[in-house]
């Protein structure tokens, strides 16, 4: 294993330093004939961990493999995923997450943690195979039916009760099926009836984080909320919080950056559930992200092939890119303001989704004797957002000829380089 010197990095409390790596881990002293590398101008952030990542095998191929966004994760600085359920077949087995499990082993760019599905085919009618999942060689913790809602309050309290014993979470997708159904696809107001697309009400979001929370009190168990879009939301998991309960929640790049007026030409790149909001959302969204409601950034890295975005914008399937430009959007929405700084973009990117995900080896400070898993950043270099140049299969980068923030110098998984800039 390749022993380096990073020579004059700056660390994200704003010391300059030279970090030593060697076995994988960040040592005192690299051994003789360490490779040197000059980061003069660069930063250090520990590897990014995202905890809601489609990868779409197995089953759909040819929108994404694991390997493929494995190595679109390491371009965007990440050293670990969370591989969502939604595969075809679902990942509702012991069996199922284990395959998932060594297809990200074999990939061996970022480590690949399985997500496992609440219940059956994400049916929301009966629990999945919870603790054998979690008793498998994929060691699963967080279960979610993401992209699906568990409407059934009594399965939802169930869940939660089955994965407190060993300190699983459960993670939901919050979307009230009566007030935000099957054609709800753009937030609701008067947009919505312009374009004469299905409305998608706030509350429809909040209601259920509502009904969680208080189920999540009940049972004594962890509930994560996954793509938190709401001000009415934020102010759920504040509440909660506040009492005590054991919630956290993330917020995707895309609703901090891009909001309702980006459908007005009906681009499918831009649809996506839940749907953009506006400003009002947007600034409650980044508030809550900056003051920590909102713990964590997740990329909801959902990569379509073609054909199924090629539709009217009611028939099309929802999801964008994310893992690319995750970092670039949360230093052009949250850093440049001066929201957050470097070490809370450590903490949001890293430390936070790590310590959701029970993450051991991930998230940890870049210190003398942890793992060397580390993304060196280039915080002033900015760039065109070419969707062509993605490490994806996809191509739904609704991001494509935006001016960004480029960071991403290199990225090291247990001190082995996984990605290097050209």
């Amino acid at each position: 294993m390749t022993a380096y010197v990073l020579s004059g990095v700056s660390l994200p409390d704003g010391a300059t330093t030279d970090l030593h790596v060697a076995d994988g881990h960040l040592v005192d002293e690299a051994p003789s004939g360490a490779e040197r590398v000059d980061c003069s101008g660069l930063l250090a952030l520990p590897g990014l961990v995202d905890v809601h990542t489609h990868l779409r095998e197995p089953g759909r191929e040819d929108a994404e493999t694991v390997a493929s966004g494995a190595r679109a994760a390491a371009r965007g600085g990440f050293t670990a995923v969370l591989a969502m359920a939604n595969t075809q077949p679902v990942t509702d087995t012991a069996e199922k997450a284990e395959h998932i499990h060594d297809l990200g082993l074999a990939a061996g760019v970022v480590d690949v943690q399985v997500i496992g599905a609440i219940t059956k085919v994400l049916r929301g009618e009966e629990l999945a195979e919870l603790g054998l999942m979690h008793r498998s060689r994929a060691g699963v913790t967080m279960f979610s039916d993401d992209g699906m809602c568990v409407q059934d309050a009594s399965l939802m309290r169930k869940a939660l009760e089955w994965v407190r014993p060993f300190d699983g979470v459960i993670a939901q997708h919050s979307q009230e099926a009566t007030l935000a159904g099957p054609g709800a696809c753009c937030h609701e107001g008067e947009l919505s009836g312009r374009l004469g697309l299905g409305g998608w009400p706030p509350v429809a979001e909040s209601v259920i984080i509502a009904r969680d929370v208080m189920l999540a009190e009940a049972t004594g168990s962890r509930l994560h909320v996954c793509h938190i879009t709401t001000a009415e939301g934020v102010e759920v998991v504040r509440w909660a919080k506040a009492r005590g309960i054991n919630v956290t929640a993330e917020v995707t790049p895309h609703h901090l950056l891009l909001g309702t007026e980006e459908l007005v030409d009906y681009d499918t790149v831009y649809k996506v559930n839940p749907p953009l909001r506006t400003s009002e959302h947007i600034e409650a969204l980044r508030a809550a992200l900056a003051d920590g409601i909102i713990d964590a950034v997740a990329t909801d890295h959902a990569p379509h092939a073609p054909q199924d975005k090629d539709h009217a914008f009611v028939d099309a399937r929802p999801g964008m890119l994310g893992l690319e430009q995750a970092l670039s959007v949360v230093i052009e929405t949250m850093v440049k303001p001066g929201r957050l700084d470097w070490a809370g973009v450590a903490d949001r990117m890293s430390h936070a989704p790590a310590r959701i995900a029970r993450l051991g080896g991930q998230g940890r400070p870049l210190a003398v004797g942890e793992p060397a898993n580390l993304v060196l950043v280039d915080p002033e270099r900015m760039g065109t957002v070419d969707r062509d140049a993605s490490a994806s299969l996809s191509r739904n980068n609704p991001y494509h000829g935006r001016l960004l923030p480029d960071p991403v110098v290199a990225t090291y998984l247990r001190g082995r380089e996984t990605y290097r800039r050209a």
